[in-house]
């Protein structure tokens, strides 16, 4: 009996600290979020190419080095709908970004979440903050952004992802 306890005890203690890994939570399709976005406007599919000055100005923003050579979006006018992912804790987080002609977040929506925990920035409570939010000085969105108890690395990769949607839609909008 003493030896199944130990097991046991053993098990437990060896378990505290691994990721406990959830199911990806899929609330739209990208496709999906694309098509509402723009309400049956006709919408053209671009990429860009991440050249050495755009990819230094994603790195600032997101911390590190963007992988991709390239990141696609589609456009209407002057309005563009990103479809952006950055990890949380462990895993990515698949969020679509509408960018209006002003330059500033129209709409942030969490498409897939992969994550155990964090999953409330997918409410509308939470991405309705970004509504209005632009850029400053080239790398943190200008508006404050509430956090949310045990979701502090989700809610900092949608700040990430965000900013980052502004910066590509004002280099996408550029005047050359």
């Amino acid at each position: 009996m003493r030896n199944l306890l130990a097991g046991v005890m053993f098990l437990l203690f060896s378990l505290v600290g691994t990721p406990v890994l959830a199911e990806e939570d899929i609330y739209q399709t990208p496709e999906a979020f694309i098509d509402e976005s723009f309400e049956g406007a006709p919408t053209t599919t671009h990429t860009i190419t991440l050249d050495a000055d755009t990819t230094a100005k994603m790195s600032k923003i997101m911390g590190s080095h963007y992988k991709l050579p390239s990141v696609q979006y589609w456009q209407h006018d002057r309005k563009t709908a990103w479809v952006l992912e950055d990890i949380g804790k462990f895993e990515p987080i698949t969020t679509g970004f509408v960018v209006d002609a002003n330059d500033e977040l129209e709409r942030v929506k969490v498409l897939i979440y992969r994550e155990s925990h964090g999953w409330e920035v997918k409410r509308k409570f939470f991405t309705r903050q970004f509504t209005g939010a632009g850029l400053k000085r080239g790398k943190k969105l200008d508006k404050h952004i509430d956090g949310i108890a045990g979701a502090t690395l989700s809610v900092d990769a949608l700040k990430r992802m965000g900013a980052l949607a502004v910066m590509l839609h004002e280099t996408v909008n550029a005047t050359p």
